[in-house]
C-alpha cells in the first residue's frame, strides 16, 4: 500500500467553482486548495503562494515592478507575501494552490 492508496482523491477539475477558492486540506500548517476566476480583472495583495495552473489563461502585472506574466495551464508560479498584482483573465482560470 502507498501512502496515495490511504488518501481520498479529490480531481481538482472537477471541484464546483465559479469565482472564488475552496480549500481542500492543510499540510504542514498549509492552505492547500482550488482557485477559480472567471474573465475579468482583479487587484490583490498576495499572501506566500505557490500554484499550478490547470485551466485558462491569464496574465498578472505586478505594478511596482513592471513585469508580468502570462498564465496557460501547466505554468508553477511562486507569489511572495505582499506582492501587489493585477489579474487580467482571459479564459476562466483555475488553480491548485499551496499558500501560507
Amino acid at each position: 500500500m502507498t501512502a496515495l492508496d490511504s488518501t481520498t482523491r479529490i480531481p481538482a477539475l472537477t471541484v464546483p467553482l465559479t469565482d472564488g477558492a475552496a480549500e481542500l486540506g492543510r499540510f504542514g500548517g498549509l492552505e492547500v486548495g482550488v482557485w477559480e476566476m472567471a474573465p475579468g480583472t482583479d487587484t490583490d495583495v498576495e499572501a506566500d503562494e505557490l500554484f499550478i495552473v490547470i485551466a485558462g489563461r491569464a496574465t498578472i502585472d505586478f505594478p511596482r515592478t513592471g513585469r508580468r506574466l502570462e498564465l496557460a495551464p501547466g505554468d508553477v508560479v511562486r507569489l511572495s507575501a505582499g506582492d501587489e498584482t493585477v489579474w487580467t483573465v482571459t479564459e476562466t482560470l483555475r488553480k491548485v494552490y499551496i499558500a501560507g
